[in-house]
C-alpha cells in the first residue's frame, strides 16, 4: 500500500524543486551561530536521509516516474554544483553576520594603534647600524682615528664627513667647530680624499693648495670619470662634414667638437669600433684627445715654414701641424724613445703626410743637430708627471711624487732653452715657441716659463685661444713674471677635457745672454753685494785694532787706574748697516716691460729711417 501511495503522488515541477533549496538555503543561513562540526553532521545526515530514499525508491521498479525525478535531482546537484556554492557562501556570510557585532570605533582605534606600530618599525629600522651623531659636525678624535684605521674603511662615513668639511670650509668664519683651526679642518679633508680616492699625501696636498674645496671636488670627481672620445679630420685627404655623414652611416653618432675646433668631432656612442673602420684605415682621421689640438693651434703654422716638434710620438701634434701646411715646407718630428718610433711612421705614412722627417735624438742635443737660429716655430709637448690625465692613468694617483716633479722640472727647462736656441729671431713669418703639458703642476709649468724668460731674450704673447684659465701670477710664496697671465689652463671639471697647460713665445733676439731688463737688474744686485763687501773690508781693520787694545788693558788688569780708562774710554761704536730690501717683483717686471718697449720704439724708427734713406 505504501508503493502504491508513492505512485499517486503528483510529478514535482521545476520551479518546486527550486523552491525546496531555497528553503534549505535560508535554514542553513538562519543557523549562524551553529559550529562547523554541527552543519557537518547535519549535511551528512541530510545525504544519508537522501540515500536512504533512494534505496527505498529503487525497490520498485515499476515506479518510472519516481525514478526520473530523483535522477533529475541528482543530476542537476552534480552538475551545477550549486551545493558548493551555497556552502563558500553561507561561510562569508556568517563572517559578516559576526562582523556586524563588532563596535566600529574600537576596531579605528585597532587600526590606528597598528599604524603606529609600523611607523615605530620603519623608524628602527632606518636606525639599524647608523651611530647617532650631533646635529653639529664635529671633527674626529684621535682615538677614533685609530679605530677606523684599525678596521675595514667606512666609505659612506668617509663621504659624508668629506662633505661636512666642504662646507664648513666654504663658510669657515660661520660654521666652523669652537676651537678648531683652517689648518685642522684641510688636514682631516686630506686624509679622507686620500683614503677614499686613492691619492698620495703629495698630490692631494698639491691639489688642496692649487683649488678651493668646492673646486677640488668638482676636479677630483671629474678624473673619476672618462673624457669624451674625439677624432681629428684628416683635411689632407676628406673634410669633416663628409666624414661626418658616412661615419653617422657606420652606425657612430657623433656631433662637431666645439667652436673653437674646426676638424674636431665628438663621438657618444658606436655600434663598430671607431678605431678599424675603412675611413681609419685610409687615414681619414685621427683618434686623438681634444687637448692635443690646442698647442697646434697656438703654434699656428704657416705653409713652407720650417718647424720642430721635438717629442712628436704618436704624432697626433704632427700630422695635424702637416695638415696645416698643406704638406709644404719641411716638419721635423723627433722622439728620443726608438720603441715610440714605430706608431709614429705609422701614422704619418696613414695619414698621407710627406713633409716630415723622423729622427731620435735626445732634445737638449736638438740644437747641435738641427742647428741653432734655423726653425721658424717650434713645439715642445714637453715630457710631464702627467697629473691632468689621472681619468686615463690611475697609477697617477700614488705613483708620482715630488722627487718626480721635481726631475721632470728640471729636464723641461733644460729641453725649453734648446727650443727657444733653435728658432730664429729674424724670421719673416715665425719665431715662436709653444710649451705645453699634461700637467696640473705649478712648478712643471709657470716656473718652466719664468725661468725661459730670466735665461733667454724671449716675451710671452697671446696663445690665440678663446677660451682656458690664465696661468698663475703669483702662487704662495712664488711670484713669477705678470705677462705669465697670457698662458692658458684647462681643466677637466671646467672645459670637460683633460687638464692641460699652453704658453707661446717670442723670441726677440738671437744672442744667448740674460735679456737687458734682468741682466741690470742682476747688475744692480751685484753692485749692491760689492757695496755691502767693501764697507765689511773697512770695518775688519778697525775690529782689529779694537782686539788689540783690549789685550793690552788685559794685561794691565792689576792697574785700578786702566780700569777706570776702560770704563770712561768705551770703544767707538759702529751704527749697525741696513739689510738692503729689493724692490718688489711688480715694480721690477714693469720696470723690465717698459725697457723693452723703449728698444722697440727705438727699434722701429731706426728700421723706418734706415727705409727712407
Amino acid at each position: 500500500m505504501a508503493i502504491k501511495g508513492k505512485k499517486s503522488q503528483k510529478k514535482p515541477n521545476r520551479k518546486e524543486i527550486v523552491s525546496v533549496k531555497s528553503k534549505k538555503k535560508n535554514d542553513i543561513l538562519s543557523e549562524s551561530d551553529m559550529e562547523d562540526e554541527e552543519l557537518e553532521q547535519q549535511q551528512s545526515i541530510n545525504s544519508d536521509e537522501g540515500g536512504d530514499s533512494g534505496s527505498e525508491l529503487s525497490l520498485d521498479g515499476d515506479d518510472t516516474y519516481a525514478r526520473d525525478v530523483l535522477g533529475g535531482n541528482d543530476d542537476e546537484v552534480k552538475g551545477s554544483g550549486s551545493d558548493s556554492e551555497l556552502d563558500s557562501g553561507s561561510d562569508s556570510e556568517l563572517d559578516s553576520g559576526s562582523d556586524s557585532d563588532r563596535d566600529p570605533q574600537a576596531e579605528s582605534a585597532a587600526i590606528d594603534r597598528e599604524s603606529a606600530i609600523v611607523q615605530q618599525e620603519g623608524q628602527d629600522e632606518l636606525q639599524l647600524n647608523i651611530k647617532e651623531q650631533p646635529d653639529e659636525f664635529r671633527l674626529p678624535t684621535q682615538e677614533e682615528l685609530e679605530e677606523e684605521a684599525c678596521g675595514p674603511p667606512d666609505l659612506t662615513g668617509l663621504q659624508q664627513r668629506i662633505k661636512e668639511i666642504v662646507r664648513i670650509l666654504s663658510n669657515f668664519s660661520s660654521l666652523r667647530q669652537e676651537g678648531a683651526t683652517r689648518k685642522q679642518y684641510i688636514e682631516q679633508l686630506k686624509l679622507d680624499l686620500g683614503s677614499y680616492y686613492g691619492y698620495n699625501e703629495f698630490l692631494i696636498s698639491s691639489f688642496v693648495e692649487m683649488f678651493p674645496p668646492v673646486e677640488l671636488m668638482e676636479l677630483i670627481e671629474a678624473f673619476e670619470k672618462p673624457r669624451p672620445i674625439t677624432l681629428r679630420t684628416n683635411t689632407l685627404k676628406t673634410r669633416r662634414r663628409d666624414l661626418a655623414g658616412v661615419l653617422l652611416n657606420r652606425g657612430i653618432n657623433l656631433d662637431p667638437l666645439s667652436k673653437w675646433s674646426k676638424v674636431g668631432l665628438v663621438v657618444y656612442d658606436h655600434q663598430v669600433p671607431y678605431g678599424a673602420t675603412p675611413e681609419y684605415m685610409a687615414g681619414h682621421y685621427m683618434v686623438q684627445s681634444a687637448s692635443s689640438f690646442l698647442p697646434v693651434m697656438a703654434l699656428a703654422p704657416q705653409e713652407k715654414e720650417r718647424i720642430v716638434d721635438m717629442a712628436a710620438s704618436p704624432g697626433g701634434k704632427t700630422t695635424y701641424i702637416a695638415a696645416l701646411m698643406k704638406n709644404t715646407g719641411i716638419i721635423y718630428a723627433n722622439e728620443m724613445k726608438e720603441k715610440r718610433l714605430s706608431k709614429l711612421t705609422s701614422n704619418l705614412q696613414r695619414l698621407g703626410v710627406t713633409n716630415t722627417v723622423v729622427c731620435s735624438y735626445d732634445g737638449k742635443e736638438l740644437p747641435k743637430v738641427l742647428g741653432h737660429n734655423t726653425a721658424d716655430r717650434v713645439l715642445l709637448d714637453a715630457p710631464c708627471s702627467g697629473t691632468g690625465v689621472i681619468s686615463k692613468d690611475e697609477s697617477v694617483k700614488t705613483s708620482k711624487n715630488a722627487i718626480d716633479v721635481q726631475n721632470f722640472s728640471r729636464l723641461q727647462k733644460e729641453l725649453i732653452l734648446a727650443a727657444i736656441d733653435m728658432v730664429d729671431a729674424n724670421s719673416k713669418s715665425g719665431g715662436y715657441v709653444v710649451y705645453s703639458t699634461c700637467s696640473l703642476m705649478v712648478i712643471e709649468n709657470e716656473d718652466v716659463i719664468d725661468y725661459a724668460l730670466k735665461k733667454r731674450d724671449v716675451k710671452l704673447v697671446p696663445c690665440g685661444l678663446d677660451f682656458g684659465r690664465p696661468g698663475f701670477v703669483r702662487f704662495r710664496e712664488r711670484r713669477f713674471h705678470p705677462s705669465l697671465e697670457k698662458t692658458r689652463r684647462f681643466y677637466p671639471h671646467v672645459h670637460n677635457m683633460d687638464g692641460f697647460f699652453v704658453a707661446k713665445l717670442k723670441k726677440m733676439s738671437n744672442s744667448k745672454g740674460v735679456p737687458g731688463t734682468y741682466s741690470e737688474v742682476q747688475e744692480e744686485e751685484e753692485e749692491e753685494v760689492e757695496e755691502g763687501s767693501e764697507i765689511m773690508e773697512e770695518e775688519i781693520p778697525q775690529q782689529k785694532q779694537k782686539k788689540e787694545v783690549l789685550r793690552k788693558e788685559k794685561k794691565n788688569s792689576n792697574d785700578a787706574s786702566l780700569k777706570r780708562k776702560k770704563q770712561e774710554e768705551k770703544p767707538a761704536t759702529f751704527e749697525k748697516r741696513k739689510k738692503y730690501k729689493p724692490p718688489p717683483r711688480e715694480e721690477i717686471s714693469k720696470a723690465r716691460e717698459e725697457k723693452r718697449e723703449a728698444l722697440r720704439e727705438a727699434k722701429k724708427k731706426t728700421k723706418s729711417s734706415i727705409k727712407k734713406r
